[in-house]
């Protein structure tokens, strides 16, 4: 077991989990940038694979990410301690900030903060969708599953996960034909 690469993982995590707001989406840039572009532990590619397993499996994006990654790196043992270095900083922060919750949000300078921080929050989604969009595969085939995506989401108003099962049918449905064509 490698002490050092595990406690990286770690402080890497942790400092991802402790200076992001806006949760798991508004970290997948700092991830991508932490774990690719600096430690170069995995590629682009890996990253795509992760985001992707991460959003289709139960629990917040950024912990299943940091999970993966930290499986990734070191196995069994990097992914629990890139989870609890992602976990860490949130639940020691909700921790302190619920027993001042009340009085917390009463303050007006506080109040400014956090409107400031969405912004900012905003701001790194659409970096990571523009980032995830550069990179995926593009075809007639995934803009229609992109376009019924939304549109069952924001105008039928559909629960997200028979959209994300509706979504990977419809990949995997699409690679079977492709496949069976290639055969012929």
């Amino acid at each position: 077991m490698n002490f050092r690469k595990l406690f990286s993982l770690f402080c890497v995590f942790f400092r991802i989990g402790a200076f992001t707001f806006g949760g798991g989406y508004a970290m997948i840039p700092l991830i991508q940038k932490e774990t690719v572009e600096k430690k170069k532990w995995i590629t682009d590619d890996d990253i795509l694979e992760i985001v992707a397993i991460a959003e289709s499996t139960p629990g917040p994006i950024a912990i299943n990410a940091a999970t993966f990654v930290g499986y990734r790196v070191a196995g069994f043992w990097g992914a629990l301690v890139g989870t609890l270095g992602m976990v860490l900083p949130s639940f020691t922060i909700i921790l302190l900030i619920s027993y001042v919750l009340r009085e917390f949000l009463q303050i007006e300078a506080v109040q400014f903060a956090f409107n400031g921080i969405r912004a900012g929050v905003l701001a790194l989604i659409l970096k990571a969708l523009w980032n995830m969009c550069k990179k995926a595969p593009k075809g007639i085939l995934s803009y229609c599953i992109m376009a019924g995506a939304f549109l069952l989401t924001v105008v039928f108003n559909w629960n997200i996960l028979y959209v994300i099962i509706a979504c990977a049918l419809a990949g995997l449905i699409s690679s079977l034909i492709i496949a069976r064509r290639a055969g012929k």
